[in-house]
């Protein structure tokens, strides 16, 4: 593999978010949002090729379907996969999800509902809870947040508890929590998990050129770094092929304001 230094930061967090795949076996990789969908395809044609993949309607491919214009050209399909078996992947635990909340919070509680403390007027009317509910309580669900801010990574609890986290508030009484499993957190910063001690959110990798003080001052809540923190791998040539491959209009520079490079200089 040949390392490069000429990569776009939304290239550095695609390969990042590829890595939530790695190690989990023949589940549906779901990728919500150019840069999870483009991570997903990557982690395929790279080091899972045991993932499966739709192409969006009711097939399953063994080729990632790239985004933007199809141009007339229609993917092959290698099996049948309607929304009807996408829900039998998904209640059975069988899938993997990597999804694009607005809010996030020290729970790992997620937000794509609305804005604003009063849920029959809120400030911002966004796309309601969706599958989130049962997305976060059926299967393993990674996020990417491209704006790493107190805004998205809040000080309380998320505005709309859309996916549940490790928080017990939230759960009806009388009813047995079920088992919640995130898997990682990638933004233009860093890569965390909930790993911590009582499912406390921690950094695992700081992008290159970024500090863990810059992540926590953009953070609403405390943050761990985690002993084995690392820098973020950067994209080699055969990732970023692939990515370009994928990605021919290159929507995924619309993604992080910008469009900023991969290394930036140390604050």
């Amino acid at each position: 593999m040949t390392e490069t230094t000429d990569f776009t930061l939304a290239e550095l967090a695609i390969c990042a978010a590829a890595e939530a795949w790695r190690g989990g076996g023949e589940v549906l990789a779901t990728g919500i949002g150019p840069v999870p969908r483009l991570a997903a395809g990557l982690a395929k044609l790279t080091f899972a090729p045991e993932i499966l993949m739709t192409d969006g309607e009711a097939f399953l491919v063994e080729e990632p379907v790239p985004l933007g214009p199809r141009n007339g050209d229609r993917p092959r399909p290698s099996g049948w996969m309607p929304y009807h078996r996408v829900f039998d992947a998904t209640w059975c635990g069988r899938r993997h999800a990597m999804v694009t909340p607005v809010q996030l919070d020290r729970w790992g509680q997620a937000n794509i509902a609305a804005l604003g403390p009063e849920l029959d007027r809120p400030k911002v009317q966004l796309l309601g809870v969706r599958g989130f509910p049962g997305n976060s309580i059926s299967h393993r669900n990674s996020m990417f947040l491209p704006a790493h801010s107190p805004r998205a990574f809040v000080a309380g609890e998320v505005d709309v508890v859309a996916s549940v986290g490790f928080s017990d508030r939230r759960w009806p009484r009388g009813v047995a929590k079920l088992p919640v499993d995130i898997g990682i957190v990638v933004t233009d910063l860093c890569v965390m998990d909930f790993n911590g001690p009582d499912h406390a959110a921690r950094v695992v990798s700081l992008h290159p050129g970024v500090r863990f003080a810059q992540v926590q001052k953009a953070t609403g809540f405390p943050l761990l770094e985690a002993d084995t923190c690392t820098t973020t791998p950067v994209p080699d040539a055969e990732q970023l092929a692939i990515i370009r491959r994928l990605d021919p209009t290159g929507i995924r520079a619309s993604v992080i304001k910008g469009n900023p490079p991969g290394v930036r200089r140390a604050a």
